[in-house]
């Protein structure tokens, strides 16, 4: 199989920790000009495009600015920056845990996505680090749901990249997360959940169906008092919300879940009360680039537990 060469380095410094957009002019197209081409695949209204490249916000690989009538090369690479949306700021920070030439270790709270994404553009833990270390060729070698908090993963070499992101797609990285949830006494634990989940495009949620097992949880009871307890959970799959979808299942939904058991009314922007009671508490493995040991453990505690009386007003 012929392998695509690397694309170009970014001609355009970040923005606010945020890398400009890259777009590839496909082959099979038959455009006459690059304007042509982004005006229909970006849908951006009526001028805005005409406008950015008139403002010469719209480069070549060399830098120099897009004209109108550039003529469509397939396999030409342009870059811009986006417009960044307004945002509401989580008003936690990101606490780093680790830091050397190689990788970055970060205990991210609730409520702030680990890589742009949608709407979350400024306002994640890729572009805070990247402006606050001042090291703009940070990248996540995985992530964790917005809603989750605790210990995350970032390279520092692109070069580099793929061998940390090859430790969790061939699960050879040992994760540890804790949860807070009400307490069935008639719930046996520890137990091992086996199930198949699937995460259709577009829906919020996730579910169980028949077949082969894809999922696969580790389920522990930590400590309970007064209708609620602390549970570890062992993840040895990576399966979009399988953790939540597993404690569903068990009949004790996290607490502060606003998809599982039923998908609740949107959380009012600037609404940061309720977290969701999901910790990824622990990360350890082999350094693919030195060969050292790794353990990193967040210090963090969920406010359902720690703050008892505050979590039920």
């Amino acid at each position: 199989m012929r392998r695509r060469a690397p694309s170009p380095p970014s001609p355009l410094p970040q923005r606010d920790g945020v890398d400009p957009v890259r777009v590839r002019l496909p082959a099979g197209d038959t455009w006459a000009t690059v304007r042509d081409h982004l005006v229909a695949r970006l849908a951006a209204g009526p001028g805005v495009i005409d406008g950015m490249l008139d403002a010469g916000l719209i480069v070549d690989v060399a830098g120099r600015p897009v004209l109108r009538d550039m003529e469509y090369r397939p396999g030409m690479f342009v870059w811009f920056h986006r417009d960044l949306p307004a945002e509401e700021r989580v008003p936690f920070e990101v606490d780093v845990l680790h830091q050397d030439e190689h990788v970055v270790v970060a205990d991210k709270p609730h409520f702030l996505a680990t890589t742009p994404r949608g709407s979350h553009v400024a306002e994640t833990a890729l572009a805070r680090l990247r402006r606050r270390l001042g090291v703009p060729t940070l990248t996540a070698a995985h992530r964790l749901d917005r809603l989750t908090a605790g210990v995350v993963l970032f390279t520092v070499r692109p070069e580099e990249r793929g061998a940390y992101q090859s430790l969790f797609r061939d699960r050879r990285v040992a994760k540890e997360y804790e949860a807070v949830a009400p307490y069935d006494p008639g719930l046996t634990l520890p137990r091992t959940v086996r199930s198949r989940i699937v995460k259709e495009r577009g829906v919020l949620t996730a579910r169980e169906v028949e077949g082969e097992p894809n999922a696969i949880s580790r389920i522990e009871l930590l400590e309970h008092r007064e209708g609620r307890a602390r549970y570890r959970l062992t993840p040895h799959t990576g399966q979009t919300h399988q953790l939540r979808v597993h404690m569903n299942a068990c009949g004790v939904p996290i607490l502060g879940d606003p998809l599982y058991p039923v998908v609740t009314d949107p959380v009012a922007a600037g609404d940061f009360r309720r977290p969701l009671q999901l910790l990824a508490r622990r990360l350890e493995f082999t350094d693919p680039v030195t060969g050292r040991e790794h353990r990193f453990v967040s210090p963090r505690e969920l406010r359902a537990w720690s703050s008892y009386e505050a979590w039920a007003e």
